[in-house]
């Protein structure tokens, strides 16, 4: 009786567009879809905000001030797949947009 261990992967997808960030998911999804995969999951995790506050004459009005933001949205997909597969190879193979920071964990 031969007892099949299965791997996980997890890829963390960062990005300040989100609408790139939907798209890259949704690449690595249709990618993986040609491999029998135990299950493919994506967890959204919360955006994080950076405010900056500028002045916008130093000299003079210290009660003008400019207030920018950037935001940073993250995914999680975590993959279940056989050991046997060659799903790290499909990975390091696709090309996604310029723009989002991805990351491979095995587990």
């Amino acid at each position: 009786m031969e007892i099949k261990t299965n791997a996980k992967i997890r890829i963390r997808l960062e990005s300040f567009n989100h609408e790139l960030l939907v798209s890259s998911c949704r690449k690595i999804s249709e990618t993986l879809d040609i491999t029998s995969l135990n299950s493919l999951g994506m967890v959204t995790l919360p955006t994080s905000k950076r405010i900056y506050c500028v002045l916008r004459s130093p000299h003079v009005d210290k009660d003008s001030r400019e207030h920018f933001e950037i935001r940073i949205h993250k995914r999680i997909l975590e993959i279940n797949y056989d050991p046997e597969l060659p799903i790290i190879d499909l990975l390091t193979k696709i090309d996604l947009a310029p723009g989002v920071f991805y990351r491979i964990c095995l587990s």
